[in-house]
């Protein structure tokens, strides 16, 4: 019996296949589309998934093929400073395609042992106390102990468990392509920083050799927007928010999005699981969509590993669904927020203005910052240490960094005082004594995911809280 099945092979559930394998797991990744995408829908990664990057030892492969930005602008598009002293050793957004950052999460999954397999699209599914049954569109069964659906907004695999998916329909409707354009480079600047003075949903960023991608309000919202648009709706609307069409032509591709805003009920229905865009969508003001996914697939990995390998807490599983779905309820706010400062009515137009005052409060703009980039998640643990429930950034250590100690997806205890022991859990949790100036707490424990679980310096303490995300010691 294959340990778990994933279905969708995007960012999500490449990246959540990769953390199971870290730990010996089974994965199997069923990807219905027999090629990779060619639409670029997001265009780079946040702090938080840089850090997640980094804490994996991924990240090296990511800028040599990114850049790397220290702009504002992320919060409905006002463009403030980029705030100081971010609490994090990598104070950017990361340029670089989606379709580079599958390409690069493929081939690491394809290196620790996940096996992915193209053109296998999931039709049905049931489930007992052993396992779960996926039937694909071929007619083929295959037998898992847990399935997780990361197969996107419109969800295979949440339809058939029939969870519900409460929110708002789509109001407004983008156009988004990659075309060729014949106009003259400082012309299209031109035109569009006029058309950006009252209308944020368009734009046109040059890829070289005379493509751009290119963005644009929609005339409505389609019935069906798996239908992408033709050239000449596209070339229509162009016109009627720019007076012209640049001379489009020859599109790579042609797409449409619009701004539902909606979260499943619930993560987990038995031994199947939801994340990324299978979970929840809104629209992708601040870019934080394939971010909120990849976040999702690291605070989830490990714990199901944990499952399948028989020493998971009580309530270890369940807590993917506490800790991750309040995250996803915050962003969809704050993209609801973001749209209604995008309008062009007068009300929203002056909310804008005020909230571009407040943001010149430097503690308000990183608020802000923190948000979107999601380093400013906290998880309720309870009462503890300032850092409890917190990621911990990458400090450095006197023999070293401590990201590079997260490598392999196990807990680490840093121990500054060489008086603490993991006794009975060194098979799931790393004990370094090391010390860092830039660490005020004694010692901290993280989980797999860098979040600090403890912080203190008594061994009672530490006890207390070692069973709790580890299980039962082993003698």
């Amino acid at each position: 019996m294959i340990a778990v099945i994933v279905a969708g092979g995007g960012p999500t559930g490449l990246m959540l296949a990769s953390e199971l394998r870290l730990h010996g797991v089974h994965a199997l990744v069923l990807e219905k589309e027999a090629e990779p995408t060619r639409y670029v829908r997001a265009l780079g990664l946040h702090v938080r998934s840089v850090e997640v990057m980094d804490q994996r030892g991924l990240l090296e492969r990511f800028l040599a093929l990114g850049r790397q930005f220290a702009v504002g602008g992320f919060f409905a598009g006002i463009d403030k400073p980029w705030p100081d002293r971010l609490d994090t050793a990598h104070p950017y957004v990361l340029g670089i395609p989606q379709t580079t950052t599958e390409r690069l999460l493929t081939e690491h999954a394809t290196e620790v042992g996940v096996e992915i397999r193209r053109g296998c699209e999931l039709v049905g599914l049931s489930q007992d106390e052993d396992g779960v049954t996926v039937e694909l569109a071929d007619g083929t069964q295959l037998r898992s102990r847990y399935l997780v659906g990361c197969d996107g907004g419109r969800s295979t695999v949440r339809k058939l468990l029939g969870v519900g998916f409460p929110g708002e329909p789509a109001k407004v409707e983008t156009l988004l392509g990659e075309l060729e354009v014949t106009e003259d480079p400082a012309t299209v600047a031109a035109i569009v920083a006029e058309v950006r003075k009252t209308q944020l949903r368009f734009g046109a960023m040059p890829l070289g050799d005379g493509v751009y991608r290119l963005v644009v309000p929609a005339e409505g919202v389609a019935e069906d927007r798996t239908v992408p648009p033709t050239l000449e709706e596209f070339k229509q609307q162009l016109r009627a928010f720019a007076g012209t069409d640049f001379g489009a032509h020859s599109p790579r591709w042609l797409s449409r999005f619009g701004d539902a805003t909606r979260q499943a009920e619930r993560y987990r229905t038995g031994r199947v699981l939801l994340a990324g865009d299978a979970a929840h969508i809104h629209p992708p003001t601040g870019g934080q969509g394939l971010n909120l996914g990849i976040q999702d697939a690291f605070n989830l990995g490990w714990k199901l590993a944990a499952e399948v390998n028989g020493w998971a807490p009580e309530g270890l599983l369940d807590s993917y669904h506490t800790e991750r779905h309040p995250v996803a309820a915050d962003v969809l706010d704050n993209t609801r927020a973001q749209m209604e400062l995008l309008s062009l009515e007068p009300g929203p137009r002056s909310v804008r203005r005020l909230v571009s005052e407040l943001m010149d409060f430097e503690e308000v703009n990183r608020y802000l910052i923190e948000k979107i980039t999601a380093i400013g998640v906290r998880y309720d643990f309870g009462e503890g240490h300032e850092l409890l429930g917190r990621r911990m950034r990458d400090v450095e250590l006197k023999r070293g960094r401590l990201y590079a100690l997260m490598h392999g997806g196990r807990g680490l205890l840093l121990d500054q005082t060489g008086r603490l022991s993991v006794a009975g859990w060194a098979d799931r949790v790393d004990h370094v004594v090391d010390g860092s100036e830039e660490l005020d707490v004694p010692a901290a424990l993280l989980r797999p995911d860098g979040h600090v679980a403890w912080g203190g310096e008594d061994q009672q303490g530490l006890l207390s809280q070692l069973p709790r995300w580890f299980g039962a010691a082993v003698s």
